[in-house]
């Protein structure tokens, strides 16, 4: 039986994600929360059900919540989300594609989702509530820490440490044992030297 996930945010990450989670199977969606004018309406099928002031209400029913919304300039509204969540009595699960390559030698923290088609190689570990995007590369020994946002087809090579609630751009390319502070923002197509 599947266990019942809650999602918060219903904008264009949330159709990614409940993707994701149909493909994973282990969970089944129950309903989004967004704001309260998008009540009633559904994405993908699924409805609006709540907004951010059911939380608690929602917990005393749900046992598992999941974080919905993207991340781009910064990941305030993500860790805002996060926390609230939590306190509302929550277990936030990790969710990952099984399209997905992830190592046995590697870990992934609660709240993060892992996309379509990404690799996290051996010795690799990831934090709390991060986006580890569809076609992303997390090479062996890298360090990323929570609330990033790693984008599609980035390249993080090995021995790298991202710092937490840095945005890795799509297309960018990390180089071998770099070290970003946090709140780092690395456009798309860059090359991090």
């Amino acid at each position: 039986m599947k266990k019942q996930i809650v999602l918060i945010g219903g904008g264009g990450h949330c159709r990614s994600i409940i993707d994701v989670i149909e493909q994973e199977g282990k969970f089944e969606i129950v309903g989004i929360v967004d704001k309260k004018d998008s009540l009633g309406l559904s994405i993908l099928g699924y409805e609006i059900i709540a907004d951010d002031s059911d939380l608690l209400l929602l917990a005393k029913q749900y046992q598992y919540a999941f974080i919905a919304i993207g991340q781009i300039k910064t990941a305030e509204l993500r860790i805002k989300l996060f926390t609230s969540v939590e306190l509302a009595g929550f277990s936030i699960p990790s969710i990952i594609s099984p399209r997905a390559y992830i190592s046995n030698y590697s870990s992934i923290e609660k709240g993060t989702i892992v996309m379509h088609d990404a690799v996290i190689n051996a010795n690799s570990s990831v934090g709390k509530n991060c986006i580890i995007n569809s076609k992303s590369l997390i090479e062996h020994d890298v360090k990323v820490e929570d609330h990033c946002h790693i984008s599609t087809g980035a390249i993080i090579n090995g021995g790298s440490s991202i710092g937490r609630e840095s945005f890795i751009g799509s297309g960018s390319v990390i180089r071998e044992g770099l070290e970003l502070n946090s709140n780092s923002f690395i456009k798309a197509g860059s090359v991090g030297k």
